[in-house]
């Protein structure tokens, strides 16, 4: 399952998605220095945004909860519902790695139009993890689970927890970009020109 994403993407492009959807965004102090983030693993701190007095509130959080057997950065949303905790967790792009053999193949994931994703997720303390569904067709062929994807109509639902949940579900084929960034170990050999 993911457990890497990339925020790249601009205050002023979060900011002004928001504003379409008459959602006020506030952080503390002063405005967010948004470094481009290539890597985000497990443990790594990522910005989240919370439900706040009617607004999307940007903070920073680490990424995963603690467990037994290390973080829980992923988590199954069948069947539950988030009375309390819910966030979303902009990114724009996740991978996802195929393969038996070290190194995997990877494969990047991004938004097919906007300039970011919002990932479900869910706050516990001052950690967060990120909710899973099964695939839709853009990550079939590479997952059998991939994370919640929330289409801009349901952020202010999902961010309100005094409103039902929104559904989860796969987003429509053609929602996602899939790229190759790494061929793994195990890829079959490219076949000469020619033959």
């Amino acid at each position: 399952m993911c457990n890497e994403f990339r925020f790249e993407t601009a205050l002023a492009d979060i900011m002004e998605a928001f504003r379409q959807l008459k959602i006020p965004l506030t952080w503390d102090g002063g405005a967010p220095n948004l470094e481009p983030r290539p890597s985000i693993r497990p443990t790594d701190p990522a910005y989240i945004l919370t439900g706040q007095d009617g607004a999307a509130h940007l903070a920073q959080l680490r990424w995963g909860f603690p467990g037994p057997r290390g973080p829980v950065i992923n988590f199954r949303s069948e069947g539950r519902t988030f009375a309390q905790g819910r966030c979303l967790v902009p990114a724009d792009g996740f991978f996802e790695f195929t393969g038996d053999k070290a190194p995997k193949s990877k494969w990047l994931f991004e938004p097919a139009s906007g300039p970011f994703l919002a990932l479900a997720g869910f706050v516990r303390d001052d950690r967060f993890t990120l909710l899973t569904c099964p695939p839709g067709p853009d990550m079939a062929p590479y997952h059998e689970r991939q994370m919640v994807i929330l289409p801009p109509e349901h952020w202010g639902a999902w961010l309100d927890v005094t409103k039902p949940q929104p559904p989860f579900g796969p987003l429509p084929a053609g929602s996602l970009k899939v790229t190759q960034v790494r061929k793994g170990a195990d890829a079959p050999p490219a076949t000469p020109l020619g033959l």
